[in-house]
């Protein structure tokens, strides 16, 4: 088992200095060229791949432009559109009626406060943050995934178990200028690595301050499972 250092801020410093050198490009990997198709790509991406979605939106956003479009489709050939995305007739709904929203209180723009995003269908604080953060470079909190859920958890920051909660503990950690960044090193580091069912911790750069480390550990704290 790693030894985590002896705060929760100083993990959490540690936690990001590691991650930063491994994987210095880190960025987003959805794929949009304006503020409505990054909210969709990211209504798209709830428990979904973004390799998935990037390959869904190739051909959606060449068929679809502008709010209009999508909110005058017919609902059932959005949703036919996005038939290879996992709940795919539930989030042709949310993109169909938060584009009707969209048009009739923003004046077909994107809004950009927390607030109004998630008075959006199928919008949440995670994607809310996310269109705040790489849409409208407004950086108010943290994007809890479920990689960020998992890591934060195995690596000791957090005991809650709701995106919600954990958020706000990680904005009480992380120093406020890596709170982007940080979603996206554990994104990262979660797919490389630290993976949800068979994390490779023998070659992992945060194996000796993680006290989730399966070399002496019995417990995956993400899980309060035995390894």
């Amino acid at each position: 088992m790693g030894t985590p250092r002896d705060s929760r801020t100083k993990q959490a410093e540690e936690i990001v200095d590691r991650l930063e050198e491994a994987y210095p490009d880190s960025t987003i990997s959805l794929r949009y060229s304006n503020r409505l198709e990054l909210l969709i790509a990211v209504i798209l991406s709830a428990q979904c791949t973004d390799e998935r979605v990037n390959k869904e939106t190739k051909h959606l956003f060449e068929k679809y432009d502008g709010p209009e479009e999508y909110a005058n489709a017919p609902e059932e050939e959005l949703a036919e559109d996005l038939n290879s995305i996992t709940y795919y007739n539930s989030k042709a709904g949310y993109i169909k009626d938060s584009c009707e929203i969209i048009l009739e209180e923003h004046d077909g723009e994107v809004p950009d406060t927390m607030d109004e995003l998630t008075e959006l269908s199928g919008v949440g604080r995670k994607t809310a943050n996310v269109v705040l953060q790489h849409g409208h470079d407004v950086v108010e909190g943290i994007v809890v995934d479920t990689h960020v859920q998992r890591l934060s958890r195995r690596l000791g920051l957090t005991e809650e178990e709701y995106p919600e909660p954990i958020e706000q503990e990680l904005m009480e950690l992380v120093p406020d200028g890596y709170w982007q960044q940080f979603t996206h090193l554990c994104i990262d580091h979660g797919r490389a690595t630290c993976t949800a069912r068979n994390p490779d911790c023998s070659d992992c750069v945060l194996a000796d301050i993680c006290p989730s480390e399966k070399g002496d550990s019995e417990i995956d704290l993400a899980s309060g499972e035995p390894w």
